[in-house]
C-alpha cells in the first residue's frame, strides 16, 4: 500500500500503483469525471499513470490553469494527428498549450500550403479522431529509440530537439496512429475532447531564429462542451473589436511606419497626450513617496553591460553594437536601464542615512524581437518603461516592498482594474545552482516579500522555481474585460547587481556594506500598458485619462469664431478641448464624436453665443442643459477629481 496525502492535509491509503484517475474513483465518481491530470510530489502527472510511492497528490479539472493546460497540450497533439492523416508526409516542430488555446508549427509536405478554407476539413478530422476515445499513452524511450523513430519519419526538427535532450529522460506520449515527442501531462483520452477551432494561421521561423526555415503554425482552441466553444467565439469577436491595434489606428493613437522599422512605434499627437497624462499621473504619485526622477542615454558602452550581466542575458537579442571610429570602442542600445542606474548610485559615496535612495526614470529600452513576435503595442522592439530602483538596507527590504504594492494598487484602483493576482516566485530548493546569492540573503528576501504580500491582504499564488536568478519577485497578474492575463506591474528583489558593480554605503558601524537593490515597474512598459488599456476600455478612458476631453460643436460656421474661443479658454484651464468645425449638420457631428468616445461635446449657437454659455452633452447621456463656461469648468474638474479621488 502506499499512503496519498491530498492538499487538505489528510492521507489515505491506496494500492501500489493506483494511478490518481483511479484514487479519484475511489473517493468519488463525479470527481473522477472531472479530473484531467494531477500533480505528484510538485511534479506534472498523468491522470492514467501509476503512483508506486508515498507521497503529496493534487488534482487538476477544466477549473485550474494545470487542467487547461493539459486539455490544450493534449488537443494541440490530436491537431498533430489530424494534420498528418490529412497530409502525410509532414513534419512537426512544436505544439505547446497557450493561455487561450494552442498551436503546433508544421512544414507540410510538396509545397502544401493551409487556407482559411482548409480550417473546417481539419476541425472534422479532429472530431472524428477524438471520438475513437483513444488512450494518450506514455512511454519512456531511450534516446537512441526516439532518435530512429524520427529519423525513419524523416522528421528533422524533432530529431533536433531530441539531440538535445539527456538519455534516460525522454518520453513519447502515443494516441490512435500518432506518436509524438513530449514530457506529458496529457488527458486519459482523446474522448475528453468534444468542440474545436482552428482560428489563424502564420509563419514562424524554426526555433524563432530568421536565418532557419519559415514553417507554418496552425493556431486552435479546444473544450469540453460545445457551449464553452460557442461562448468563447463571441468572446472572440468581442476581442476584434477591442483590438487596440484597430482602435489606436482609428482613434489616431499611433503608428508604424516601414521606412522607421518594424516594431518601432509612433505615437501620433492624440497618442502623446495620453502617454504624457499617464507619465506625469505616475510621477506626481512618485514624488509623494520620495523618488527622484533621473535621466540616462539610450547608449552605453558594452563594458557596461557586459558588467550588469544584460549581454550575455540579451546580447542575441539586442542590436547589433554601434562601433566609433576609436578602434575596438563599442556601443549597445541600453536593453535595460538598471546599469546606468547603478553608475548613479556610484557617483559619490553613500551613507546607511542616504538609503533608501529612490531613482525613477521613464526610459526607453531596445531588444531586436524576431518580426514574427510582433504585435502591435504588445510586442515590440523600442519600449518606454516606468522604470525605478530603490537601493536600501536589507532590513528596509519589506518596507519598501509595501511602498511599492500601495502605488501599484492605486493605479490599478484608478483604473478600475479589479481583478488581479500576486504572483509571489521563489527558487527551487532542490536547484540551488541556478542562483546567486546567500541563503541567508535568499531567505530573508523571499520572507519579506511574503510578509509584504500578506500584510497588505493581496491575493496570491506562490510560483517555487519562478524566481529570477538574482532574486525573487511579485508580479501582479491582471484580467482584463475579456478575461486574458496580463504582467501589468512587477518588483524584484536583486543582490545580484549591487555585487557586480560593487555598490557600497558606510553603515552606522563605520563599516563598508553592501546595498540591496529592489527593481519596480508599475506599469511595466509604456507600450504594453497603454495597449491593455485600450482593450479593456474600448477606447473609452476616463475623463481624466482622455486625449480631447471636449470637443465644441458650432451649430454653423457662423459660430466658429465663438467655438475657437470656448476651446481656448478651456486649454487655458488645463483641459483638453478642440473644435469640430466641419461643414456638416449639427447632428452629424453629434453622431460622429459619440463614436470617437469624445466624454463631453459642448454646442454652441446664437444663443450660447450671446449669453457666453454652451449647451452640454455627455458622452452616453442626455443633454446636461445650457450653462456658463465657469460652470462647466467645475462640473468637469468635478469629474476628473472623483476619478483620481474616488474615497474623497
Amino acid at each position: 500500500m502506499i499512503n496519498i496525502t491530498f492538499p487538505d492535509g489528510s492521507v489515505k491509503e491506496f494500492a501500489e500503483g493506483s494511478t490518481p484517475l483511479d484514487i479519484a474513483k475511489a473517493l468519488s465518481n463525479s470527481l473522477a469525471k472531472e479530473v484531467l491530470s494531477a500533480t505528484f510530489n510538485g511534479q506534472p502527472w498523468d491522470a492514467t499513470r501509476a503512483i508506486n510511492e508515498d507521497g503529496t497528490l493534487v488534482f487538476h479539472k477544466w477549473e485550474d490553469e494545470e487542467g487547461k493546460h493539459t486539455f490544450r497540450h493534449s488537443a494541440a497533439h490530436l491537431m498533430a494527428e489530424a494534420l498528418e492523416q490529412l497530409y502525410p508526409g509532414t513534419k512537426f516542430g512544436i505544439g505547446p498549450a497557450l493561455e487561450n488555446g494552442f498551436y503546433y508549427d508544421v512544414e507540410l509536405p510538396d509545397g502544401k500550403v493551409i487556407t482559411d478554407e482548409d480550417f473546417p476539413t481539419i476541425e472534422k478530422k479532429m472530431l472524428e479522431i477524438a471520438r475513437q476515445n483513444n488512450p494518450y499513452v506514455r512511454k519512456e524511450v531511450s534516446k537512441a529509440e526516439a532518435l530512429e523513430y524520427f529519423n525513419s519519419k524523416n522528421d528533422n526538427y524533432k530529431a533536433e530537439l531530441i539531440s538535445e535532450l539527456e538519455d534516460g529522460k525522454i518520453t513519447e506520449y502515443c494516441q490512435g496512429g500518432y506518436t509524438d515527442l513530449c514530457r506529458g501531462p496529457h488527458l486519459p483520452s482523446t474522448g475528453m475532447i468534444k468542440a474545436v477551432k482552428i482560428t489563424s494561421i502564420a509563419g514562424a521561423y524554426w526555433r524563432g531564429n530568421e536565418n532557419n526555415k519559415m514553417l507554418t503554425r496552425v493556431y486552435g482552441v479546444a473544450f469540453p462542451k460545445q457551449k464553452m466553444l460557442d461562448e468563447y467565439m463571441v468572446l472572440l469577436e468581442e476581442a476584434k473589436k477591442r483590438d487596440h491595434r484597430k482602435i489606436g489606428k482609428d482613434m489616431e493613437l499611433f503608428a508604424f511606419s516601414a521606412r522607421v522599422g518594424q516594431g518601432l512605434p509612433l505615437w501620433l499627437p492624440k497618442g502623446t497626450v495620453l502617454r504624457e497624462t499617464l507619465t506625469k499621473f505616475l510621477a506626481k504619485i512618485q514624488k509623494k513617496y520620495g523618488y527622484q526622477q533621473v535621466i540616462t542615454p539610450h547608449i552605453g558602452n558594452k563594458d557596461l553591460y557586459v558588467t550588469s550581466g544584460h549581454y550575455a542575458k540579451y546580447g542575441k537579442d539586442s542590436f547589433q553594437p554601434i562601433h566609433t571610429p576609436n578602434e575596438g570602442e563599442e556601443y549597445l542600445l541600453k536593453p535595460m536601464n538598471c546599469p546606468h542606474h547603478c553608475e548613479i548610485y556610484r557617483i559619490k559615496p553613500r551613507s546607511y542615512k542616504d538609503l533608501p535612495l529612490r531613482l525613477a526614470e521613464f526610459g526607453t529600452v531596445y531588444r531586436y524581437e524576431q518580426s514574427g513576435e510582433l504585435h502591435g503595442l504588445t510586442r515590440v522592439r523600442s519600449f518606454t518603461q516606468d522604470d525605478a530602483h530603490m537601493f536600501v538596507r536589507p532590513d528596509q527590504i519589506k518596507e519598501e516592498f509595501c511602498k511599492v504594492i500601495d502605488i501599484i494598487l492605486y493605479i490599478f484602483k484608478i483604473l478600475n482594474f479589479k481583478e488581479y493576482t500576486a504572483q509571489v516566485s521563489l527558487r527551487d530548493p532542490n536547484n540551488r545552482q541556478k542562483y546567486i546569492g546567500t541563503d541567508e540573503h535568499w531567505d530573508m528576501a523571499e520572507k519579506a516579500i511574503i510578509e509584504a504580500a500578506a500584510e497588505k491582504g493581496l491575493p496570491t499564488i506562490v510560483e517555487t522555481g519562478e524566481a529570477a536568478f538574482y532574486g525573487p519577485k511579485l508580479d501582479f497578474m491582471v484580467k482584463d474585460a475579456l478575461g486574458r492575463k496580463w504582467q501589468l506591474g512587477t518588483i524584484q528583489v536583486d543582490y545580484n547587481l549591487p555585487e557586480r558593480f560593487d555598490l557600497e554605503f558606510t553603515g552606522s558601524d563605520d563599516q563598508k556594506h553592501r546595498p540591496v537593490m529592489i527593481h519596480r515597474a508599475p506599469f511595466g512598459s509604456m507600450e504594453r500598458f497603454v495597449a491593455v488599456l485600450i482593450e479593456t476600455t474600448a477606447g473609452q478612458f476616463p475623463l481624466w485619462l482622455t486625449p480631447t476631453q471636449i470637443q465644441v460643436l458650432p451649430i454653423s460656421d457662423k459660430f466658429n469664431e465663438y467655438a475657437y474661443k470656448v476651446a481656448e479658454m478651456l486649454n487655458d484651464a488645463d483641459f483638453r478641448a478642440e473644435v469640430d468645425d466641419r461643414n456638416e449638420k449639427i447632428g452629424r457631428k453629434i453622431r460622429d464624436n459619440e463614436t470617437k468616445h469624445i466624454p463631453f461635446m459642448l454646442i454652441v449657437g446664437e444663443k450660447e453665443q450671446a449669453e457666453g454659455a454652451v449647451s452640454v452633452r455627455k458622452q452616453g447621456k442626455a443633454d446636461l442643459g445650457t450653462m456658463s463656461i465657469e460652470d462647466f469648468k467645475k462640473l468637469i474638474a468635478s469629474e476628473v477629481e472623483k476619478e483620481l479621488n474616488p474615497e474623497a
